[in-house]
Order: structure tokens, then C-alpha cells, then sequence
């Protein structure tokens, strides 16, 4: 098991080549935001935008649209039951977001069933919340995902779902078992978060704490873990998730020294500042 350190953030928040444009820097598309639950999706958004995504569109709810453009303007947007625009966005994108506050309804799946068709072996595709526990009870969708570069990002219940271990159960030994058998990456979100990676290496992480759990926590991580697939171009895409996911909770452990609790959006009005402080740190060096 590796222990993730700083020093993986010095590594792969690197500065920007002058020639370049938002293309170069990831075209990401989240899906979700049922009616009920929009500010789940608004919160990946708004981290993907803050951590440096190129381009991000939000395809979700008409219902969410004012929402969304007063609180990320950055971000475009996409009713995701328009068949031909949310196909024509997911072709678009280089890394899609599907799950933040999805549902788990006909329409839910339904969405989730033409996102997963659509989608191409070149994108990363991170499957969080409903998602997780939709698929889980779809084979097909579950055999398409094993072919693309897909990142899971469940707690440990909706591991369960997923993996068919119960939460008393879990261990790294089935969990990695699991793992390779669903043929993606997992970050299995709890205390000392692990991820399991598909060459069979598992990271944990020893930083973040209980001043994070608020909901939306999970959401924001899918939105930063998005910005770096679709700006840090490294071989090994998996040291760029480790990187994402020591980002979200050492920022957290950061702001705690001050705050009781560190709510998501906190974490994503810091996001800018703290990356500038580790590429400032990698150009003194």
C-alpha cells in the first residue's frame, strides 16, 4: 500500500506552456442535478471549473439552468433529456462526470443508459453516486464501462451495492479482488480513503478528517478529480487521480486549522490558490 504525500501534487500540478488555449486544458462534461438534488452536480461543476478545466458543460435539469449560470457562469449548459444534445456533449468531451445527484428513477437510468452507450475508449468517465447504484444493477452497463478508462468513486455503502460486500466486510484484499474484476479504478471514499488501481497498486491517503463530511463533499471531489484528467496529461492517468484525490482532502486538512467544519464550497473557493502554491513551490525548486 503506498501512502500519499505532498509531494505527488509537485509532481503533476505543473505550470501552464505559454502557447496554449482552453482547449488544451480538458473538455469535461458532469451529468446530473435531478430536480430535487441540483446542487450536487452544481458543486462538480463549480470544482471542475476552479481546478482548472478548459471547458465545462453541466448537462442536468432544466430546472437547474438559472442556478447554474449564476453560480458557475463559466460553465454551459445541457438539458440532459434532449437526446441529441447530451449525445452530442458527451462526444464532445475528453472527461465526463455522471452520477452527482442523478436519481435513481426511470429517467435516471434512462440518461444513464445513453450517457454509457455513447461514450468512446479515449475519455475518462468518473461514475459517482446514483450512478454507482444504478449500475450496479445493469451487467450491460457494467461491461461497457469495463472497456473505458472509468474511475468509480464510491463510499463505502455504495461499494457495497457494487461490489456485493458488505461494509463490515470490506478489506483490501476483496476490495482489490473486486476491483480487477470491474476493470476500472476505485476510490473507495472513508476514513484513510484507498484507491485501487487497475496495475493492481493501492494508494491511501493520510491526510482530510471528519471537518469534511458535509454532503457535497464526494461531488466536489468528482469535479476536481475531472479537471486534472483533462489538464495533466501524464502516461500513468491513475497518478493524476492520486494526485486529484490528495488535492481535495489535504486542501480540507489545510482549511481546518481555522474551521470547525470545511464545507464543499470551501474547498472550491481555495482550489485556485492552493494549486498556485505547489507549481509556485515546483518553479523555486
Amino acid at each position: 500500500m503506498h501512502l500519499l504525500q505532498a509531494s505527488i501534487l509537485k509532481q503533476v500540478i505543473l505550470p501552464r506552456p505559454f502557447k496554449s488555449h482552453k482547449g488544451n486544458f480538458g473538455r469535461v462534461l458532469t451529468i446530473g442535478g435531478n430536480e430535487n438534488y441540483g446542487g450536487a452536480i452544481l458543486m462538480s461543476s463549480s470544482a471542475a471549473v476552479h481546478a482548472g478545466a478548459g471547458l465545462v458543460s453541466c448537462a442536468t435539469d432544466t430546472k437547474n439552468l438559472t442556478a447554474l449560470h449564476s453560480i458557475v457562469p463559466e460553465a454551459m449548459f445541457i438539458n440532459y433529456q434532449n437526446d441529441v444534445e447530451l449525445v452530442n456533449a458527451v462526444d464532445a468531451a475528453n472527461v465526463l462526470v455522471i452520477g452527482p445527484g442523478l436519481g435513481t428513477d426511470a429517467t435516471a437510468l434512462k440518461i444513464l443508459q445513453k450517457v454509457i452507450s455513447n461514450t468512446n475508449t479515449k475519455q475518462f468517465i468518473i461514475v459517482d453516486g446514483s450512478a454507482i447504484t444504478l449500475a450496479a444493477q445493469e451487467p450491460a452497463l457494467l461491461e461497457i464501462l469495463a472497456t473505458r478508462k472509468t474511475i468509480y468513486t464510491p463510499h463505502q455503502m455504495e461499494w457495497q451495492r457494487l461490489s456485493g460486500i458488505e461494509i463490515s466486510k470490506q478489506n483490501n484484499i476483496k476490495n482489490a479482488l473486486k476491483q480487477q474484476e470491474l476493470e476500472a479504478t476505485v476510490v473507495l471514499k472513508k476514513y484513510h480513503t484507498t484507491i485501487y488501481h487497475t496495475d493492481g497498486s493501492a494508494s491511501q491517503l493520510e491526510v482530510g478528517g471528519p471537518y469534511m463530511s458535509t454532503g457535497g463533499m464526494g461531488d466536489t471531489l468528482t469535479g476536481i478529480i475531472a479537471a486534472f484528467l483533462g489538464q495533466f496529461h501524464f502516461k500513468n492517468y491513475e497518478h493524476v487521480v492520486d494526485a486529484a484525490v490528495y488535492a481535495h482532502s489535504a486542501l480540507g486538512q489545510e482549511l481546518a486549522a481555522s474551521k470547525y467544519v470545511v464545507l464543499p464550497t470551501d474547498i472550491i473557493n481555495h482550489l485556485q490558490h492552493f494549486m498556485s502554491n505547489y507549481v509556485q513551490s515546483t518553479i523555486q525548486k
